[in-house]
């Protein structure tokens, strides 16, 4: 099993979604294949993070879609049939297309057993300054 550390836009407010249940899939869009495409599986675990703060809750992985080719369309059906298990808000769906609409690449991460945790720290040394998402063996290898 790996272990991985989404880091989410604070603006969002999506990791009190997440531990309340309410959010259910965490989405990844991309243009190209990029982390963490083809690295999640069912059983991992992922931490969360707001950009700029502590781990603060983290969750299981029950199932990963991989969608690939996309058109304007086909993120569009995607935002309609899982928008709302992804935490977004009716309202916010067509702001969330604009942002997305060029992506080629979604990943559908189903969470089960959310929780909050201790906020701790890591250490995204090595990683890129901007990364968005980390997979590691084990969290001790970057908790700070």
């Amino acid at each position: 099993m790996t272990t991985h550390v989404a880091i989410m836009k604070k603006s969002w407010g999506m990791i009190p979604k997440i531990i309340s249940g309410e959010k259910k899939i965490e989405s990844r869009w991309s243009v190209r294949k990029s982390i963490p495409w083809g690295r999640v599986k069912k059983g991992d675990t992922i931490y969360f993070k707001n950009s700029g703060g502590s781990i603060s809750a983290k969750a299981k992985v029950s199932k990963v879609i991989e969608i690939e080719n996309l058109n304007a369309i086909e993120i569009k059906n995607i935002l309609t049939k899982f928008g709302h298990s992804d935490g977004i808000a009716i309202t916010d769906y067509e702001s969330v297309y604009n942002r997305v609409r060029n992506a080629k690449y979604c990943l559908l991460i189903y969470l089960k057993s959310p929780q909050k945790t201790k906020p701790f720290n890591i250490n995204k040394k090595g990683y890129g300054a901007m990364s968005a998402w980390i997979s590691v063996k084990q969290i001790q290898t970057i908790k700070i």
